[in-house]
Formats: C-alpha cells, structure tokens, sequence
C-alpha cells in the first residue's frame, strides 16, 4: 500500500477554485450534492450493458482475491472464518451503494488485525461487535461535521511508519499456524513475550504445516511474478488444500478449527447494549473510527491517482459508518476501505461502484453454493496469505526514501514504527503526528533564521528591475498567455504536509488538457516528506498520460529532497528558473509558452 496524497481542488487554468472558495457566478455546493453516492452519480451518467459486464467482472476478479483474505483476516483476529465473509458481503455491499470513491471496495482489512484481535480478546464477541457499531457512529458523525478533510493531514512518514508495524505484528501473529506450534496456554498478544512463547514452543513444530505454508507463498510470489493476472492467492489456498485433502497431512483446517462456514447470512440483531460495556470498549470503538478513516480514505487516494477520478472524502466516511454498522448487525468485524483490493477493481476494469456490489454478491453466493469445500482448507495456508500481504504492506521503498531524505523523517518514522509495535496504534499516530508537526515548526526557524532578508511581504519593485537585483527586464511575449498546451504553477511558501493536503488535488488536475506542465518552485523555501510524495504522484500521472512535467527553481535542499522520492530526469524534469524550462520545451519541438499562472 502506498501513495498518500490527497487534497482539495482548484486552480485558475481549469476554472477551479480552492475549497472555501466559490468561482464567480458559481453556487456552492449543496449538502445533498456532496453527500450524494458515487453510484447515483454514475447511473446518471448512463449505464448500459458494456458498463454492466466490466463491473460484473471486476466484481468477479476481486471477489476471487478476498474469498481467502476474508478468512484468514478473521482467523487472525480471533474470530471464525465466517464473520470475515460476513464483513465484506454486507460492508462490501454498503461501501459500494453509499461510498463517495467510485471504485472503493470495503471488507476486512489486514491493518485491523491486531486491534480486532485485542477487543475480541478482552471484551468478547458482544464487546467487539459492540465496538464496531460505535466505530461505525464516529465515522457517520465525522462524515456529516465535514472532518474528512483533516485526516488527510496526518503526515506522510507516519502512515509509513504505522503501516510498516502494523505489517510485523500481522507477520508475528500468523508465526503459530505457520509452523503449526502447538501452545500450553494462550497465545500472549504483546510482540515480546509472543516471541518468546513461540520459540518456547518451537520443539512442537509440524513440518505438514510449514511445507503447506511454503508452498502457499511460493505459489502466489511465483504467480505475482510470471502470471500476474492469475488469481495468485485462491490458486494458492486451492493447491494446498488439495494437497492437504489428498495426502491426509496432519494439518489443522477450518473444519477442524471452527466446524466450517455456514450457507446463509445470520439474522440481523443488535449487539448486547449496556452502559458500562459501551464505556469499556469506547477506547476500542475509537481506534477503529480512527484506522478506519485513515485506511479508507488512503485507499480512495490510491483509487484516484490510478483513475484521475476524485473521491468525496466526508461522504465516503459517512458510507463506511453505515458499513460497520451493517456489519455488525450481521455478526461481522470491522469495514474499511481495502488499497489492494481497490487497485485490483480497477485493474479488473470496473466501471463504477458497482463492482464493489457484484463483489459482495459473489461472495454470497459462494457461501451459499461452496461452503462445504472451506473446511479443507488449511490453517497454515490462510497464514502463508496473510504473511506475503503483511510483506507486500511494509512499503519498501518508501521507508529507504524517507531514511535516506533527513534525520527528522527517519525518527518520525521509526518512533511511529516502534510505537505501534511495542505500544499500541492510535499511540503511534498521535505521537508519529506530534512529531511531525514538531519537525515543522523546527524547519520553519531554521528557515526564518536563514532567509531573514527576505520580507515576509513582496515588495514593489521597478518596472526595469526584473529579479529584484538590477537584472534585465524580459520583453513580453504576447503568447504567454495564449498558449493552451502549456501551463505554469507556482508555489509560494512552506510545502509541507498540511499544505500538501491542501495542494495535491489542485497539482494532479492542472496538467488536464495540457502537454507541457512547469511548477514553479522558487518560492518554496523547503518541503518535507509529505509535499514531496504528493509530487512524485502528479509526476507519475504526468509521464502516464504524455504530459511533460518540468519542475522549475528548486533550491538545491527541495530538488535533494525531490530526489530521493525519485523525482530524477525521469518522470520530471529540474530546470533552474521558467525561462529555462521554456526553452527546453522550445528546444524539444513543443510549445514554450506559458497559458497561465496559478498560485498557492
């Protein structure tokens, strides 16, 4: 999982305004209009038969990719398997009617395991399902007062961080089935003493379960690698339960652990309601509001950056609200958006938030029809599925970036890293947060320290003084402002990830309709982490669709900066001022000139 970026739009090229702004003559927006679902939104657009089927498919394919996941997640939470498929029958099937992401599939996610897990532990079934349903309040209560907008500024070295430990703990909790240990007791839920019961144990390992799990994650990496368009993980599960069945490996099942899956949806009731059990799990009833919207609206991210689309953030957690609560009526664990399972939907082809329906459905329809066949699966299976998507979670390249673009990044990153593991999640957001914030106000002195010749307020300067300094003056050039193909946008102040939530929608859109893209950064005296992914993302969309994008007067600190997020020659590239940058565009065949100047 990756690529988080988000925003709000506007700018003066595309007739766009920033939020809070209205265009003249332009109304704003009503409430119904932004809380109107993605699906009203596209069935008004026309929907035919060629939509039908690529939603249909779509729907198919992500189906067969969360059959699997679905269980294994509860598995690992410490539930049985069928609460996993409740969870993205009935959240799939709410996310995909009310969402305001047009491609966002919901269902269990791997980054809920460790907290599911300790709810279920320490409040039971009723807590934990009690707890959803809270959860699934704050997300409609933060939907409706508009507070969306506000997780988009959790800072970028912190979801990397959080996502990362989420990933080792999910690693460490699937460490049992792997090696089919069998334990004295229960299985301790801190990492530390985990470890050590585990290797206590180690004498009791199953070499059935540890060749059924190697085999699991050989065939889906060698899958991912060779057939990517095979569905790697239920081909896996497959092969090894076949294996398991065939042979009579002495291997633990879901048949044998939890007496299968059910055919049919339970009756939907309300958990057991009680003051004192409401307050107990209110800790837990936050922290999956809190993961919830983080995770969802990441994954809305990811959806728009492949599909040049925007999601309406407060009305997508206002349709994850409804899903945890949904689900747990129906016996299920908690929904949130899922970044794997979305890229996968729009790989797929999917058209709109349909797919995300037929998801479910099918789904439904393999309860019904195939239940029996989940009982051979084996547990050491579910674990080999569940450790490549803690791997695949931890974003490898983003953590060497971060490491390697300033000391400040690398500790937000690994104090969020380490709380998460050894603390808790919510712990490490906030301090992961605080931090983040710190290493601004730090930055900000420096650069006030550094740059105290410069006014906070541009002065006026004289007609024939062109940079201030007594440089010539350039001659206007009527194009300049004619040109349609080209655009510039300019930067002013500190990018950093506040303003990084402000600006990426603005930056991923201004390239529309346009071949050439100059942003203008001389007046960006530093950017952190966060602006720097943000950019590195419009880049890539750039260089996708054909745009030349040409990053304008960097200083020597934000172009390092650029680099190490992978901002080189390709896809961008550096020019020292404007004019530079218009005449490499001339010289490469294009037009130079420039249509208009935004500024942030």
């Amino acid at each position: 999982m990756s690529d988080i970026s988000q925003a709000r739009s506007g700018q003066a090229a595309t007739g766009q305004a920033p939020t809070g702004q209205v265009p003249t003559g332009q109304a704003r927006a009503t409430f119904a209009e932004l809380f109107t679902p993605k699906l009203v939104t596209v069935l008004r657009e026309g929907y035919g038969a060629a939509q039908l089927r690529a939603d249909l498919i779509a729907g198919l394919t992500v189906a067969i990719v969360a059959l699997p996941l679905s269980m294994a997640i509860a598995i690992a939470s410490h539930v049985d398997p069928a609460r996993g498929l409740y969870t993205s029958i009935i959240g799939g099937f709410l996310v995909g009617a009310l969402g305001g992401s047009r491609f966002q599939i919901g269902g269990p996610a791997g980054a809920f395991i460790v907290l599911v897990a300790s709810t279920a532990d320490r409040h039971g079934l009723d807590g934990l399902l009690l707890a959803t349903l809270m959860a699934g309040v704050f997300l409609i209560a933060a939907g409706y007062l508009r507070l969306g907008t506000y997780v988009k500024f959790i800072p970028y070295p912190v979801t990397v961080g959080f996502t990362a430990g989420i990933a080792v703990i999910i690693f460490a909790s699937q460490l049992h089935d792997l090696f089919g240990l069998t334990l004295p007791g229960k299985e301790p839920a801190d990492l530390v003493p985990k470890l050590e019961a585990l290797t206590g144990a180690a004498g009791t390992a199953n070499p059935a379960a540890i060749v059924l799990a190697v085999l699991t994650v050989a065939i889906i990496v060698g899958l991912k690698r060779w057939r990517p368009t095979w569905p790697g993980l239920l081909i896996a599960v497959a092969v090894a339960s076949l294996a398991a069945a065939i042979l009579h490996l002495p291997v633990q099942t879901i048949g044998s652990q939890f007496g299968g899956i059910p055919r049919s949806l339970p009756e939907p009731a309300l958990p057991a309601l009680s003051l004192d059990k409401a307050v107990a799990v209110l800790p837990d009833a936050f922290s999956f509001a809190l993961l919830a919207a983080i995770e969802s609206l990441l994954s809305a991210v990811v959806a728009d950056g492949m599909t040049g689309r925007r999601h309406r953030s407060n009305c997508e957690l206002v349709a994850q609200g409804v899903a945890n609560i949904g689900s747990s009526l129906f016996g299920g664990i908690c929904v949130t958006g899922l970044i794997a399972r979305t890229a996968t939907n729009i790989r797929a082809g999917a058209h709109g938030p349909a797919s995300g329906i037929f998801h479910s459905l099918f789904i439904l329809l393999f309860m019904l029809v195939a239940a029996p066949l989940a009982s051979y699966i084996p547990l050491a299976a579910l674990a080999g599925v569940l450790a490549t998507v803690a791997w695949n979670m931890v974003e490898k390249p983003a953590v060497a970036a971060l490491v390697k673009s300033s000391r400040g990044d690398a500790l937000v990153l690994l104090a969020t890293f380490a709380l998460v593991i050894f603390r808790d999640l919510t712990t490490g957001i906030v301090v992961g947060f605080a931090l983040g914030a710190l290493l601004f106000i730090g930055r900000m002195a420096r650069e006030v320290a550094v740059e105290t010749h410069v006014p906070p307020v541009a002065e006026d300067r004289a007609d024939d003084d062109s940079d201030g300094a007594g440089g010539a003056r350039a001659a206007y050039d009527p194009a300049s402002a004619a040109d349609p193909d080209t655009v510039v946008y300019r930067i002013s102040g500190a990018f950093f990830f506040g303003a990084a939530a402000t600006l990426a929608n603005v930056l991923d859109r201004i390239a529309d309709r346009r071949h050439n893209f100059v942003l203008d950064c001389s007046g960006v005296p530093f950017i952190d982490s966060t602006a720097a992914n943000v950019i590195e993302g419009v880049a890539r969309k750039a260089a996708r669709e054909g745009v030349r994008f040409v990053i304008a007067g960097a200083s020597q600190q934000v172009e390092h900066m650029l680099a190490t997020h992978g901002l080189g020659s390709d896809p961008a590239v550096f020019a020292p001022s404007v004019a530079v940058a218009r005449e490499r565009l001339k010289a490469d065949g294009t037009a130079p000139n420039v249509s208009s100047v935004g500024h942030a």
